[in-house]
C-alpha cells in the first residue's frame, strides 16, 4: 500500500507526547515560533471585552502562556492543561508565584472539565498536534454561553520548503499536514462555536545550516510524528540529499524556511447566528482587528524575518 498522502498525516498521539516530554527543558531556548504566536494570540483579546472568571491555556507547554494570562486577568482561575507531564512540570515551575494558577494533565481532544465552566480558552499551536473537529468540540462544551476561543495553528505552507526537499528525495511523510483556513473555519462552526474568525500570516525563519533547523526543531518538540511516517533511520546518503536541496536555496550564508500562522477566534453558545452553509465562512467586520507584528506586515503573503543560529 503506498504511503498516506503527507498533507493529511496527522501526527500520532503517543509519540507526540514523548516528543513533548523530551523537549521540555529545551523548549524556552526555541520557541520563537510560539512566542510570536502567543504575543498576536494575547494582543488580539485587547479587541474583545471579556472578563473571565475561568480561564485555560490549552496546549500550555512551560506555561509562559499561562503566566501572561494570569497577570492580564488577575481575578481569574488560570488553568494550565498539556498531555506532556514533562512540560506540566515546567509550567508548575513557571507558576510558582501565581496563587490562582492550576497545571491540569488532559488531552485536547477530551477536555477535564464541566461543561460550560470556562470564559476563555487560548490554544497556542496546539491544534498541528490534535485533530480540529473534536478539539473545537471541547472548546464549545466548555465554554460558557458567550465564551471566547482563541487560538494560533500552521497552516498547509509551513516548512514547505523542507517538504519540497524531501519529495526530491523519497515519497515518505516527513512534514506533518495541515488545514487550511477555510476548512477550518467550517469545522469551528460545524462543532458548535459561533463566528468564526480566521486570517493568516507568515514569518520566516532563517538558518545557516540544516543542522540549526533540525536542532530547534527538536529542541521545542516539532518532530515528525505523523501516522505512517518512516521509523527507521535515515541512510546518509539520503540525509546528504535533503540537505543539499535545502542547501541549494540559500541566499548568501543562510536559506529561509516558512511558517504560515492561521490565527482564529471563536464563541460559544450564546453568541450563535445560523451555521453557514458548507463551504462558506462568516467573518463579521466588526470583529476584525490586528496588529502587524514589528518588523514585517499582516495578512497574506507578508513575513517577518528572525535570524536563528
Amino acid at each position: 500500500m503506498p504511503p498516506a498522502r503527507a498533507e493529511f498525516a496527522l501526527p500520532a498521539k503517543r509519540a507526540s507526547r514523548a516528543a513533548f516530554d523530551r523537549a521540555a527543558a529545551s523548549f524556552a531556548r526555541a520557541s520563537v515560533v510560539h512566542d510570536w504566536a502567543r504575543q498576536r494570540l494575547l494582543e488580539r483579546l485587547d479587541l474583545v471585552r471579556i472578563a473571565p472568571e475561568v480561564v485555560v491555556d490549552l496546549g500550555c507547554a512551560t506555561g509562559a502562556g499561562a503566566l501572561a494570562l494570569a497577570r492580564r486577568y488577575p481575578g481569574a482561575r488560570v488553568l494550565a492543561l498539556d498531555t506532556s507531564l514533562a512540560m506540566l512540570a515546567a509550567a508548575e515551575a513557571r507558576l510558582a508565584g501565581e496563587a490562582r494558577t492550576r497545571v491540569l494533565a488532559g488531552d485536547a481532544e477530551r477536555l477535564p472539565l464541566a461543561d460550560g465552566a470556562v470564559e476563555l480558552v487560548l490554544a497556542n499551536l496546539v491544534l498541528p498536534w490534535c485533530r480540529p473537529e473534536p478539539l473545537f468540540g471541547e472548546a464549545a462544551r466548555v465554554l460558557s454561553p458567550g465564551g471566547l476561543c482563541t487560538f494560533a495553528t500552521l497552516g498547509p505552507d509551513t516548512l514547505q520548503e523542507v517538504r519540497r526537499a524531501w519529495a526530491a528525495v523519497d515519497d515518505r511523510i516527513h512534514v506533518h499536514g495541515a488545514f487550511d483556513m477555510h476548512d477550518l473555519g467550517d469545522l469551528a462552526s460545524a462543532a458548535g462555536l459561533s463566528e468564526p474568525v480566521i486570517d493568516v500570516d507568515r514569518i520566516a525563519l532563517t538558518y545557516t545550516d540544516v543542522r540549526a533547523l533540525v536542532r530547534d526543531l527538536r529542541a521545542c518538540g516539532a518532530v515528525n510524528t505523523a501516522a505512517g511516517r518512516r521509523t527507521s533511520l535515515t541512510g546518509p546518503a539520503r540525509w546528504r540529499r535533503f540537505a543539499d536541496m535545502l542547501h541549494a536555496r540559500k541566499r548568501g550564508d543562510r536559506f529561509e524556511v516558512t511558517v504560515e500562522l492561521i490565527f482564529g477566534q471563536a464563541w460559544g453558545a450564546a453568541a450563535r447566528r445560523p451555521v453557514p452553509a458548507r463551504g462558506e465562512v462568516v467573518v463579521p467586520l466588526s470583529r476584525v482587528g490586528r496588529k502587524a507584528p514589528q518588523g514585517g506586515g499582516s495578512g497574506r503573503g507578508n513575513a517577518a524575518r528572525y535570524r536563528l543560529w
